[in-house]
């Protein structure tokens, strides 16, 4: 596919700690990874510029912690962590694969990886360079969601990319109900309206009020990246 037949020229991929995972309980998959990669470097390959946030559901789950009794700050700091170890180990993966990677984290973790560079970040994205942004926004009470609304705006994308196991928004849950219509396309406006699950609130408003795209897609599925890049919603949804 050609660079001129993208919709989106630069964009952020939000992807969840458990794409890492794959069948392991927890931890982390030389295939699951090595297929995050894949996946990718296709992208990359058709020349789209590239940010991702990665969750931490793989190693940790804050909300989960603060819901057994733990602090919500210092659950919230521990997911934090999590998702710098995702980060790193994306990093090496992305290396290994032969694509310049660089790790912008939200606190303070030299040697480990830079403080956040907003100026550097766009450099790297405009030489076709994969940024991956880690430690959330460096406060507690966000969830990877919002870090992803706020770097996808702080570094000019055009579009947040929700990366799930399904391939779109659909009118209720399609895995119980198998009447549930698929969207293509919806407003802000509509997805307030009908209660559909997006993002969290913050990322949402965030989203709405910046008229950021955000598209809802299925990254299992074979080449749907690719396709949502170019406009084919067939495999996934598009708000805006």
């Amino acid at each position: 596919m050609s660079e001129s037949k993208l919709l989106y020229k630069r964009v952020l991929l939000k992807i969840s700690g458990e794409a890492l995972k794959g069948k392991e309980e927890h931890g982390f998959s030389r295939e699951a990874v090595a297929d995050v990669v894949a996946r990718v470097r296709e992208a990359l390959d058709m020349g789209v510029e590239i940010a991702l946030v990665v969750g931490a559901g793989n190693l940790w789950r804050g909300l989960a912690g603060s819901q057994g009794g733990m602090d919500r700050v210092t659950a919230d700091h521990m997911g934090m962590l999590a998702t710098v170890m995702n980060a790193l180990c994306l990093k090496d993966a992305f290396r290994q694969a032969g694509v310049k990677c660089h790790v912008h984290c939200a606190v303070a973790m030299e040697p480990f990886a830079k403080r956040f560079d907003r100026d550097a970040a766009l450099e790297q994205l405009a030489r076709g360079e994969l940024v991956i942004f880690a430690a959330g926004t460096g406060s507690p009470f966000f969830t990877t969601d919002t870090t992803a609304a706020l770097r996808a705006l702080e570094t000019k994308c055009q579009a947040v990319m929700k990366a799930t196991k399904v391939n779109g928004i659909y009118t209720a849950d399609p895995m119980k109900d198998k009447s549930a219509v698929k969207f293509n396309t919806l407003t802000f406006q509509e997805a307030l309206a009908g209660h559909y699950a997006v993002m969290d609130s913050a990322a949402f408003s965030l989203c709405a009020d910046n008229n950021l795209h955000i598209i809802v897609f299925n990254f299992s599925e074979d080449g749907a990246l690719c396709k949502v890049l170019s406009g084919d919603y067939s495999v996934g949804t598009v708000v805006s």
